[in-house]
């Protein structure tokens, strides 16, 4: 279950790289789970989340301009591949599955930018302009990585 969670926050920071582990650092935080005895304590820090949210809220607002480079270009992409690795790393550590639950991030990191690049280019082209399109992706960033935390609890 835990590697499953992982590969699906890497999905998340695929669509938006700061906010899997912006919401993971909150359920560490907030001990809904533990990483206290593990390399990634500092994602359960007091500061961590904030930090971290501050980051996802400026990826929100940058995302919706125009000279937003594609996230399929190698700066965005290997962000996403490092933001997707921690996340799942985290929730896998929580299980003693640290290694296992990178990975799985990785692979939901490569998952979520091809695909959410793909089905936001088709519902911009529905829409006729990318903004509304852009909303979508970032609600169901935001909703999936709630709720994907929730479950780690």
């Amino acid at each position: 279950m835990f590697l499953l969670l992982a590969l699906l926050t890497g999905v998340i920071a695929g669509l938006r790289a700061m906010t899997a582990p912006a919401a993971v650092a909150w359920g560490a935080a907030l001990g809904w789970f533990d990483v206290s005895q593990t390399p990634l304590a500092f994602m359960g820090y007091q500061w961590t989340p904030w930090i971290l949210t501050l980051l996802a809220v400026v990826e929100l607002i940058t995302d919706q301009l125009p000279s937003t480079p594609s996230r399929k270009v190698p700066v965005q992409f290997g962000t996403r591949i490092v933001t997707g690795a921690l996340a799942g790393a985290t929730i896998g550590a929580a299980s003693s599955l640290l290694f296992g639950g990178l990975i799985a991030g990785v692979i939901g990191a490569v998952i979520g930018t091809y695909g959410g690049a793909a089905v936001r280019g088709r519902l911009a082209a529905s829409f006729g302009k990318d903004l509304p399109a852009a909303l979508i992706e970032d609600a169901v960033a935001v909703i999936g990585a709630v709720l994907i935390v929730g479950a780690v609890a």
